[in-house]
């Protein structure tokens, strides 16, 4: 009997990984999906089946049947859907008893090392703990050559969610948290509320937040790092031992991410005396161990550089010292504030970071013509992603087959963005392919709250990125604690200027503020006063909104026209103080003309072989606010 393709599909993702209140939780469920995954691909494998697509990581796997050599994998690197050939005798039934068996026993291990004997005297738990360890996971699987079987029998929905009562998770909405309590609507209530939580908070410290109640799901992500190593199964289906391994729980949080690139500054550049005081303000208010910072490469290498160890970023931020609860003793606050005085900085760290998701453009057309060469494409892409994040100061939460998932600070996210679009086109043209990638890339206040960053990444990607701009294209968004403060997208082949570098970033480069006096001939210059009404400047330029049944928008201005008037403009912002050699329009029009070509949306349209642009008549002025928001870090002056 000829050989069989196995398709196998894990879920919820975005149920398991993205409902996150710390960037811990985030990469928790990435990594444990991963492995749930790989599981799955090595009971296919121990019936001697062979991965198709994509190429299974064999040194990942390696850790999870046998603990090899080397470094351990420390993010997620195994897609949660992948396809097989098996032979006759397969069983997929085992596929499916080999995740939840892995599941099941990593929550067991967290179950009686947490919270077994503070539940003896809360019998509800135990249901709840089972109940939602038990239906959690959605498992689809399929045999056949036809790829959209799959997604068929996906549609089906056999898996449903139990019923969830009682007070809600404060991560995962909709999962009842585990005391099993229905109502704290009395004060009675509540208190018993926080008679089950307290002690539980007590024995897992800063793992678990004041106010948070938490599901089993959400307390296994929390918390399973401090035990993974020891998880163990003797017997999983196919005859295999799997294992878990050493990980750190440190991970970066927004915070770390928004303070890196200022913290590794004050470190290379700030004097023993003043980094000390620093250090002990700090230690004061936070311990460092709870902080993730040191894995961000330029905090390292700054660290290892001057022998020092690390702070928490938390103190580094006015808001965190001014939030009673954060820092109930004031005194400290202000003596920690007085230590950043002292470093005589004209700039407070930024308090916005990046999320990078990327995914490409249209794969499973290619992968039906060429499918072992996308493989090799992708195993290669993925295996030098981790280098290029990690050299960029970010920390990665996810680099499988065509996706990847990356915290950045908010300096490094573009050109991380932009290195990894190379790595991926480097991969195709290796296997002499060619494929594309879109990239979306979320600036957001460490206000903001994270699960509603990362759930609106994936609208970014899709509907904005692929859909608008017609995919192989980059979209951004800016998030403010006030809500969306501006969008822009562009595709990827009008992102670069001449030079083959990120015209958004160059023009960054040249903003200036109202009071920087030049000195010299610098003409490449921008000021805040030229982009303080830039919106209402565009408005007024802006061809009128068509009518129905019009086939074009009506112009007023031409692109040369729109040129010369904000020419005008650029030159009464001030830009000529202190020039001994005043600026032409021509010299103007000439210096705001990249501007003006980031501002103007552009739409890619792909027939056949064939691409070709599309440029609206329309100028957008959040392309011109991005540059504000990425020359100031976010801050305003």
């Amino acid at each position: 009997m000829t050989d069989r393709t196995f398709h196998f599909t894990l879920g919820p993702v975005q149920g398991f990984v993205a409902q996150a209140r710390r960037t811990r939780d985030f990469w928790a469920g990435s990594f444990l999906l991963s492995w749930l995954a790989g599981a799955a691909m090595q009971t296919v494998i121990a019936q001697k089946g062979t991965i198709v697509f994509p190429t299974a990581d064999e040194d990942y796997l390696g850790w999870l049947h046998s603990k090899r050599g080397g470094k351990p994998p420390r993010q997620g690197g195994i897609p949660n859907r992948f396809k097989a050939t098996v032979g006759e005798h397969f069983q997929p039934v085992l596929i499916e008893q080999a995740v939840r068996d892995a599941w099941r026993a990593v929550a067991e291990m967290v179950w009686r090392k947490d919270l077994a004997r503070h539940c003896q005297r809360y019998p509800d738990s135990r249901v709840i703990w089972d109940r939602q360890i038990h239906g959690f996971w959605e498992i689809a699987w399929a045999l056949g050559d036809d790829d959209s079987l799959l997604d068929r029998r996906k549609n089906w929905r056999t898996q449903l969610a139990p019923d969830e009562a009682g007070i809600k998770c404060s991560v995962m909405a909709g999962w009842q948290e585990l005391s099993g309590l229905l109502a704290p609507d009395t004060k009675a209530l509540k208190s018993v509320l926080e008679a089950f939580w307290q002690p539980i908070r007590e024995q897992c410290g800063r793992d678990l937040a004041d106010d948070e109640t938490l599901c089993a799901i959400a307390f296994v992500k929390r918390r399973f790092p401090h035990y993974f190593e020891q998880v163990r199964v003797e017997k999983m289906p196919g005859d295999w031992t799997l294992h878990g391994w050493t990980v750190k729980p440190q991970t970066p949080s927004t915070l770390d991410l928004a303070a890196a690139n200022w913290l590794a500054r004050v470190v290379r550049e700030g004097s023993e005396t003043v980094l000390d005081r620093l250090h002990d303000a700090a230690d004061a208010l936070f311990a460092p161990s709870d902080c993730g910072v040191h894995r961000l490469r330029c905090v390292k290498d700054a660290y290892r550089a001057r022998g020092l160890t690390h702070l928490n970023s938390s103190a580094l931020f006015g808001h965190v010292l001014d939030n009673k609860k954060e820092c109930p003793d004031q005194a400290t606050a202000r003596a920690m504030k007085q230590a950043i005085k002292a470093l005589n900085l004209k700039e407070p760290p930024s308090p916005f970071y990046a999320i990078l998701l990327m995914d490409g453009d249209r794969l499973g057309e290619l992968l039906r013509k060429s499918g072992s060469a996308v493989s090799k494409a992708l195993d290669r892409f993925t295996g030098k992603v981790p280098h290029i994040v990690d050299r960029h100061n970010g920390f990665l939460i996810y680099a499988g087959g065509d996706d990847v998932l990356a915290l950045l600070p908010l300096e490094d996210a573009l050109q991380c963005a932009a290195v990894v679009r190379q790595c991926y086109l480097d991969a195709f043209a290796a296997q002499n392919l060619e494929s594309t990638i879109s990239a979306a890339v979320e600036y957001a206040h460490v206000k903001m709250p994270l699960t509603r960053i990362l759930g609106d990444s994936h609208k970014l990607l899709d509907e904005v990125a692929k859909e608008q701009r017609g995919r192989d294209a980059l979209a951004v968004r800016v998030w403010k604690p006030g809500g969306q403060a501006l969008e822009w997208a562009m595709p990827w082949a009008r992102v670069f200027d001449q030079d083959g570098k990120l015209a958004i970033e160059q023009l960054a480069m040249q903003f200036t503020r109202d009071d920087t006096a030049v000195t010299d001939k610098e003409d490449d210059r921008f000021s805040s006063k030229f982009f303080y009404k830039i919106r209402e400047h565009f408005d007024l330029l802006n061809p009128l909104r068509s009518k129905p049944g019009q086939a074009e928008e009506a112009v007023i201005f031409d692109d040369n026209d729109a040129l010369s008037l904000l020419a005008v403009d650029y030159l009464a912002s001030g830009i000529d103080k202190g020039r001994p050699d005043k600026l032409k329009i021509k010299d103007a029009e000439r210096i705001i003309q990249p501007l003006l070509e980031q501002c103007r949306p552009v739409v890619r349209h792909k027939n056949d072989s064939t691409v070709s642009f599309s440029t609206s008549k329309r100028l957008e002025a959040d392309g011109a606010l991005l540059v504000r928001f990425l020359a100031h870090k976010g801050v305003e002056r």
